[in-house]
């Protein structure tokens, strides 16, 4: 298996056409799929499904798909690595970021980049947490921001922010309470609640505290989407319990109002995670530095509400 085969691969499952792969190669479409051919005869399964609206990939090339991209990755940050021991901090630098964090941090650290190192290219990427955990893992991404669960042990993992969860309505909610400042958990579980999924860090945060006070979540409408839980929201399907990080231009505008949980503070912690086993480039060490430093930041001019920066060891 040669590295000119899986960047074959990629190209041609990302272009969905042999043809389009081979004039973006610059190969001869025969000799490209003469490569193909012999890469499934290695690996002894069908790679490609062909037909006339053009090329996907089968399951077993949905898998290798996914391996052959961390590869490549991997093989362009050992290049990047090396160019860059003498000199300023460069290149292509994957960072993935949960949905509900990207509207209070994607923006300022994008403009620090620019203004700090405006030679490193930093790719963003929005996913849910359980997504990013499995590109982290396999080298897809050079670090990723988690929710810290205790469960981070495989990753190496830096203390970043604390974000206070809130009972977040429309502005003129039949769910709303009025002008009482803080709402109780028996309280808020009384409306529809519009919360992510299990596999998502918040909710299982918010069904723990429940259970332990001998309550149930019954009234729960499932959406993973930051979108479309904005929509349902201001629609006043039913409230949600969330950090106010995705939902701040709504509040900011008076479009929605965040009340604070009375009695045990409900909070989510999140990390800043890199792989134990992949090292990272110098260009990756320096995003990893200044997501602290914006993080910081952030909190300290309370531009990321209701959050506070967490103490790291030196």
């Amino acid at each position: 298996m040669e590295l000119r085969q899986l960047r074959y691969f990629v190209a041609i499952v990302d272009h969905g056409s042999l043809s389009r792969a081979a004039r973006v190669l610059h190969i001869a479409q025969p000799a490209l799929t003469q490569q193909i051919r012999q890469l499934e005869e290695e690996l002894a399964a069908q790679l490609l499904h062909r037909s006339a609206q053009g090329v996907i990939a089968t399951d077993a090339g949905k898998i290798f798909y996914e391996h052959a991209q961390a590869i490549l990755k991997q093989v362009m940050d050992a290049r990047s690595a090396v160019a860059q021991s003498n000199g300023k901090p460069s290149g292509t630098v994957a960072l993935g970021i949960p949905q509900s964090v990207s509207g209070a941090l994607a923006l300022p650290l994008l403009t620090a980049i620019r203004a700090t190192y405006p030679e490193i290219t930093l790719l963003l990427t929005e996913e849910l947490t359980g997504n990013l955990i499995v590109q982290l893992r396999s080298g897809r991404i050079n670090l990723a921001v988690l929710f810290d669960d205790g469960q981070l042990s495989a990753f190496a993992a830096t203390p970043m922010v604390e974000e206070q969860m809130m009972y977040i309505t429309r502005a003129d909610s039949q769910y709303g309470v009025g002008r009482s400042k803080s709402v109780t958990l028996a309280r808020a579980i009384q409306a529809p609640l519009i919360l992510p999924g299990l596999q998502h860090g918040v909710r299982p945060r918010i069904e723990n505290r429940v259970r332990a006070q001998g309550m149930t979540l019954e009234n729960v409408i499932e959406i993973n989407s930051v979108a479309i839980l904005k929509s349902a929201i201001l629609a006043d399907i039913g409230a949600t319990i969330l950090p106010v990080a995705p939902l701040l231009a709504e509040i900011e505008r008076g479009d929605m109002v965040a009340h604070p949980m009375s009695g045990e503070p409900m909070s989510r912690t999140l990390a800043l995670c890199a792989s134990k086993n992949i090292p990272l480039t110098n260009a990756a060490a320096a995003v990893e530095r200044l997501v602290l430093d914006v993080t910081d930041d952030l909190c300290r001019t309370g531009r990321w509400l209701h959050a506070h920066a967490l103490m790291r060891s030196q």
